[in-house]
């Protein structure tokens, strides 16, 4: 017979993550509030945003029901999952997004936000750098299929 010692580290910590397991972090309402706390509008991601995961190293992912369109200057595309690097006022290396310029769908690489003053944020498509204003970006957008845009 087995005798546990409620006061052994052990025991301590098996029954904290029996009683309070880990869960990443999913909130859709959540993501946005991640997104402003990193220097970034929470406009950036569609709200229909099912769930996230952020890794220690600052590894990004983000769930949607389905791959969607919306519109901010241009049409923009989110596919069912995007993944980024995220730093303070940053997204990097990001996946899963392009952006519609001059009827050519291009990948947008990188997002970012070098000083929030100045009202611009930058997003990298790649074959050029694009400026635009931080307010297309202040209120998360709906996000439509095809069919509907």
């Amino acid at each position: 017979m087995a005798i546990f010692n409620i006061q052994t580290p052990i025991f301590s910590a098996t029954l904290t993550l029996l009683l309070f397991p880990c869960q990443p972090l999913s909130l859709s309402s959540s993501i946005h509030e991640l997104l402003i706390s990193k220097g970034l509008p929470a406009g950036l991601l569609p709200k229909e945003v099912k769930n996230f995961t952020l890794s220690e190293d600052g590894r990004l992912e983000v769930f949607l029901d389905r791959p969607c369109f919306t519109k901010y200057e241009n049409r923009v595309f989110f596919d069912s999952v995007v993944r980024a690097n995220l730093n303070y006022g940053s997204l990097v290396g990001v996946v899963g997004l392009s952006q519609e310029e001059l009827f050519l769908w291009l990948p947008v690489k990188d997002i970012i936000v070098n000083d929030p003053k100045s009202g611009l944020i930058l997003f990298d498509i790649g074959v050029a750098y694009k400026q635009l204003s931080l307010s297309l970006f202040e209120v998360p957008p709906s996000c439509r299929s095809q069919g509907m845009m």
